[in-house]
């Protein structure tokens, strides 16, 4: 066997291909912290408040374990799930910070952002940490504001994947009266009066018009709610189509743009699949799948695919989001589906006899007729969607690997 001259380069490549495709892994702060049996309250405590799923969606993370014992005193707070998860979120840097860069920061104090920061709840700049060499070779750890006192000093690195994620350990609990101050109960949330003030007040006026519709939603905010309203032109373009539903299906329509579990857009990214809604129940499946093309997040149903536009309101346990189209469920538009894109120029007619002997062009119908087979879900549908969404990032990498092995064998 002979390489061509251009095997050289192909194999450049091809190494290039593969570095690309193992440093593109997505991490997981669960399966990191299950290693380190201290850390268990910490990592459950992630879990509870959504935080993990929105760690593992940033690619550039820093996360500031603290042991058990040091997670009991901040238990004993009794601190409701919504105002624990902006303490902890004082534990997550939006930026990289192994053990060698915490003792050699640019003239030995810096400040960091952290996902408090990030949620838009934290005044000022309380969602920063000051982070500071201090003598005898320690690190220390305190909110912006901490009159030179120190909360938590860096213990010791546990996981460094330069520059995606380090999971390092500090000696105590990061915490501000900001981050505990108190923060709406999840009965004093009116989803109706969020999307009223911002864009969605047609579909609020549908929901309040529903007595029924309404309490439901307002049933689901405290254990948790995700809702998908449509903005008023799209909502005032579809009226007709709702007025001619029963009143049963104007009902499900409603629901079935409410999730009854909270979501974050980084949940919504990485948790793609098929969703239940409030509309689901027994055979009557009422869900959609829920997909991400890069920055974008869209709802499939087997009739329509919407796109997220905007969210309204995001804090656990309350996701309120603006989309594009009204989400219609085949359980109520069977046989109804998008506007075909136009047929190409140029496209195949065939010729029909008649009786006479004479050619007619009739347009031949590329599309197949329905099938009853079509209502159902496609078998390996559910299974497979989460498989696909983690390979798909390297799928294409190994494709690009076996062409150029393949050209290279001349």
């Amino acid at each position: 066997m002979k390489l061509s001259p251009a095997a050289p380069l192909s194999v450049t490549l091809l190494l290039f291909l593969l570095f690309l495709s193992t440093t593109t892994n997505a991490h997981n702060i669960t399966k990191i912290l299950a290693k380190h049996p201290e850390f268990s309250t910490f990592n459950h405590y992630l879990t509870v408040t959504h935080l993990a799923a929105e760690i593992n969606f940033r690619q550039t993370i820093t996360v500031c374990a603290i042991d058990n014992s040091a997670m009991n005193e901040l238990l004993e707070k009794h601190l409701p799930t919504y105002t624990l998860k902006n303490v902890l979120s004082l534990h997550v840097f939006a930026d990289y910070f192994g053990a060698k860069k915490l003792h050699q920061i640019t003239k030995g104090s810096t400040l960091t952002a952290t996902m408090f920061q990030a949620t838009g709840e934290a005044p000022g700049t309380s969602g920063y940490i000051n982070i500071t060499n201090m003598k005898g070779g320690k690190v220390g750890f305190a909110n912006e504001d901490n009159d030179g006192h120190f909360a938590a000093t860096f213990v010791k690195s546990l996981v460094e994947m330069p520059y995606n994620i380090s999971v390092i350990q500090i000696s105590h609990i990061l915490t501000s009266p900001a981050a505990e101050a108190p923060v709406a109960a999840p009965s004093d949330l009116n989803v109706t009066t969020i999307m009223a003030k911002q864009g969605c007040k047609a579909f609020s006026d549908l929901l309040k018009s529903h007595s029924d519709v309404s309490k439901t939603f307002a049933e689901n905010v405290q254990s948790g709610l995700t809702v998908f309203c449509p903005t008023d032109g799209v909502i005032n373009g579809f009226m007709p189509k709702f007025k001619n539903l029963t009143k049963d299906g104007q009902s499900s329509l409603l629901l079935y743009h409410g999730i009854p579990v909270y979501n974050s857009m980084g949940m919504l990214k990485s948790n793609n699949g098929i969703m239940n809604t409030l509309a689901t129940e027994g055979h009557n499946k009422y869900d959609f799948t829920i997909q991400n093309d890069g920055d974008d997040v869209t709802l499939k149903t087997k009739v329509v695919k919407a796109t997220i536009s905007g969210t309204l309101y995001d804090e656990e346990p309350l996701s309120v989001y603006k989309i594009d189209k009204v989400l219609l469920p085949r359980e109520l538009f069977k046989g109804v589906a998008e506007e075909p894109a136009p047929a190409p120029k140029g496209s195949s007619k065939k010729k029909k006899k008649t009786k006479k002997g004479d050619n007619e062009d009739m347009e031949e119908d590329d599309a197949p007729e329905p099938s009853p087979e079509d209502d159902e879900d496609p078998a390996d549908e559910s299974a497979n969607l989460n498989w696909a969404t983690g390979v798909k990032s390297t799928g294409w990498l190994v494709t690009v690997a076996l062409s150029i092995i393949c050209m290279t064998i001349v």
